[in-house]
Order: C-alpha cells, then structure tokens, then sequence
C-alpha cells in the first residue's frame, strides 16, 4: 500500500483532515508513488495559524540572520542534489539532465535570496524642507503563499520562498498533488535547517486547498504559475479578497528564423527549446516561423534532428526525452495534433503511439512536427504543452512581427538572425515579456524578472528579481523634525 503524505505545520509532520487521497504516479512506470491528501480548508487554516504566530518574532530576526539561513540552506539542498533530480524525474517524467537543471535554477535562487540584506537597503534625503529629513524603510508583509506546478515542482517554488522569508515574511507552499514529493524532500531538508516553527508551511491537496490559499483572510499575497484560465481565477479570486497577487499564465511561444540565421547553432537551440522537459514548460518554443528561403531549410534540419531524438526513461541517462506527465496529457496532446491536421496541418514527423521497450505503459508522446501551420489553425493559438512543434511561414521580417504579436499570450519570443537591426526591432516591437535573441528558451536568471505579458501574466510584479523585493515588502516613508 503506497504510503500517504503529510502536510507540514508549525515545523512538524501533521497528519491533513482530508478523507480523500489521490494517487502520485510515476508517468514512466505507472507505478504509484505515494497518495497525496486532499487538504481542507481546515488544513490551510492550520498553516495560516502557525505562519502568523511566528511571524513577529521571525521579522524580528536581524536579516543578516535571516540572510544566513539561506547560505545554510544551499549547502543542505547541495548535499542532497541527486536525490532531488531523481525525485523530480520520478514523479514528472523529465530525463535527469532536465532534473539536475531545474533544481541548480532553484539553488540559484537561494543564492538570490541571500542577497535580500542590500536588496533591502533604501533611500533618503536631508533637508527635504526646513529641518526636515526623509526616508523610506521596507518592511515584511506577513504571511505569503505560493500554488505551484507540475512542470517545475522543485524550482518554482524556491522562485518565491527564499526571498519571501529572507525579507522577513513566513510561508506557506501548495504544491501541485500531480508532483507533491519534490517538496516533502524540501522540507526535509528545511526541518533540518532548523527554522523557528511556522516560518515556513506545506499544505498538500488539489482545489480545496488552493481556493483555501486564496481566499483566506490572514494570507497577505499569493505567487501562483500554471494554466492562464486557472491564472485569471487565481488573479480575480486573490485581489477580490484584498491580496496581493503575481499569476504567471500559459503560452504559445515563437521563435522568428531569419534567412540569415546561423541554421546549425539555431535548429539545436530550437530543439532543446521545443523538446525540453517534453514541451512541457511555459518557455517552451511552440511555433517556429521560417521567414523567406529559412523556412525550408528549418523544416528539413528540424524534422532530421527531432527524428533522432532518444524518448525514454528519464533515469537513463542516454535518454534524451521523457514522458509527459499524465495519462490525460498524453490524450490532451495527441488529441490536439489531430485537431491541427483536421485544419489542414501537414505532419512532417509523428510522435503518437509511441512505445518504449520496458516501459510500454508509459505516457510517452515523441518529437512532432506540424508544417505549413497558419495562424488561425488551434495549433498556432492555443497552449498544447507537450513535444510538438508547429512550422508557419512568413515572406519577410515585418510579417513575422505581425504572426508573434496576433497571439493572446505574451510570455516568450525569440529571434535568430545575424542582422543587429533585426535583433533590435524584434526587441522593440515584439510583445512579450521576455525575449531571446539566439537564445532558444529565453529564461531569465534569478536577479531579473520573470517576464510575461497578455494572458500570460495577471499583476503587477513579477517573480524573481527585484519585483520579488517589491512583492514582498511594504515601503513606509518616514518624515521627521526634531525641535
């Protein structure tokens, strides 16, 4: 029998209220993990609680302390590194190369939060009138909490986390019940950095527990990524309750290929951009448009290279490709590549039906690619977040412009060419939050924003960077006259 999870509350394993278990499996093996509760409103309460209690004396802490917390926490998380990779392999279904990227982004976040002491520092001005100074000081919210995904369970949340507490507030984590262990492991190893009781919180469980999160009184602010339907939800339920919210969307990323485009460096960092973590991630690249003589040569190069992708088991380290994450996104995948051959798609590479010797129940979907795609097929519009690649083509660089900014989503762009005025008109025209010039998956490091425009963000600051300072903290301005 698959042994169930607990919720972490006021820096102890708790049993959840829930009556209601759902099963964690290996998408690979098909073998189940462990069960997760579905948590209660009662469970959320719990963690609100404990979260608030310690807060006082938590923002209290000087924050070089709370800043070297985060300096013990990275080597805890790099003593168990491989573990983590596996782990993230195990219940999302990445290969371990994938697995090992993901947690080294969220290490790097660790390292962003402990730089949350100069972060912190503020201005001022003497003499603002006669005998007057003033300044202004930041100050920690309260109680934070994030909803996170599938895709990235052990790097999203340390996006928000680390920075959150090293600014002073306490937290609370809703992971997704799909991928729920990468974060039992985090909080292992935060139960070992011995944080005072409450700072930090995990509340497992699906909608109960998430609609808890936002609509809970004593929660200040809630960071959430995922779909952008479950995005505006989270988005109009969070400021209706009087919170502060960032809810990173979904996408359909373009990636613009000029004919004077370097083809070998870009058909391989369009490869890894599209085929990556199976397609599933936000910054994945979904429709490449070949402009003028790019297009052919493109499609040939890509359908060559995908073809000869290695689809398997992601603890094998020869694997070069692994699952989708679920039985129902396999259906949901496959489903939308017939929709876009129904509409008049050709398709240059198939990777339905596919079947792995040793893991034949696996939710494997391979390497696809659909040719001439035109903009109002599904396939170019809507998010599919798995391995398929939709080609478009575009007689001239003005047209290509146009294709990227017809979408509904904002979140990602890129641009191959050897041409800097190319380059610098894609940046100036394109809208999208973040752009990659021959740069494939254009994700920004911890001390930049995560950027993301349209339906692909809902708020006003972004995750990382020095939107999570501002996220995080109020400014007080302070304006004194001493007689």
């Amino acid at each position: 029998m698959a042994r169930k999870l607990k919720n972490y509350i006021g820096g102890e394993w708790v049993d959840s209220s829930a009556t209601e278990y759902t099963p964690v499996v290996n998408p690979a093996t098909c073998e189940v993990m462990a069960e997760v509760p579905e948590s209660t409103y009662a469970d959320v309460d719990k963690a609100v609680k404990a979260a608030q209690v310690a807060f006082e004396e938590w923002r209290q802490t000087p924050i070089l302390s709370r800043a070297q917390y985060m300096y013990r926490l990275k080597t805890l998380v790099e003593g168990r590194f491989e573990e983590l990779s596996r782990i993230v392999v195990q219940e999302n279904g990445k290969t371990m190369d994938e697995a090992r990227g993901e947690v080294r982004r969220g290490i790097e976040s660790i390292d962003f939060a402990a730089s949350v002491p100069v972060l912190m520092r503020n201005d001022g001005l003497e003499d603002i009138s006669s005998g007057i100074d003033e300044t202004t000081l930041r100050q920690p919210v309260g109680v934070f909490a994030a909803i996170t995904p599938f895709n990235f369970p052990n790097m999203v949340p340390m996006w928000f986390m680390p920075t959150a507490i090293a600014c002073g507030n306490t937290y609370i984590i809703k992971p997704s019940p799909q991928t729920p262990i990468s974060m039992e492991i985090l909080f292992e190893i935060l139960h070992e950095l011995d944080l005072p009781e409450g700072v930090v919180n995990l509340v497992q469980g699906g909608k109960e527990a998430s609609m808890a999160v936002m609509e809970h009184p004593g929660i200040a602010g809630v960071s959430f990524v995922g779909s952008t339907p479950v995005a505006k939800i989270v988005y109009e339920t969070c400021t209706r309750n009087g919170k502060r919210v960032q809810a990173q969307g979904g996408a359909k990323n373009y990636v613009v290929v000029m004919p004077d485009a370097n083809m070998e460096a870009s058909v391989s960092n369009i490869l890894g951009a599209a085929y990556g973590c199976a397609g599933q991630r936000c910054l994945a690249a979904a429709v490449v448009v070949g402009v003028g003589d790019a297009y052919d040569e493109i499609q040939r190069r890509l359908v060559e290279r995908a073809g000869s992708l290695r689809v398997g088991y992601g603890l094998e380290e020869t694997s070069q490709m692994g699952t989708v994450v679920s039985g129902a996104a396999k259906e949901r995948i496959e489903t939308m590549i017939q929709a876009g051959l129904d509409e008049g798609a050709k398709l240059s590479l198939d990777g339905r039906g596919l079947k792995i010797n040793g893991f034949e129940n696996g939710t494997f979907v391979g390497p696809t690619i659909l040719s001439d795609v035109t903009p109002e097929m599904s396939v170019a519009t809507q998010e599919i977040f798995g391995p398929v690649v939709s080609l478009m083509r575009a007689d001239d660089f003005e047209e290509a412009v146009d294709i990227v900014n017809q979408s509904k989503f904002g979140n990602a762009a890129s641009i191959f060419t050897s041409s800097g005025k190319a380059a610098r008109e894609f940046k100036y025209q394109v809208k999208a939050g973040n752009i990659g010039v021959n740069i494939g998956v254009a994700a920004p490091s911890a001390s930049f924003p995560f950027g993301g425009q349209k339906d692909s963000f809902f708020g006003d600051l972004h995750g990382q960077g020095p939107d999570a300072i501002e996220f995080f903290t109020d400014r007080k301005v302070i304006i004194e006259r001493w007689l």
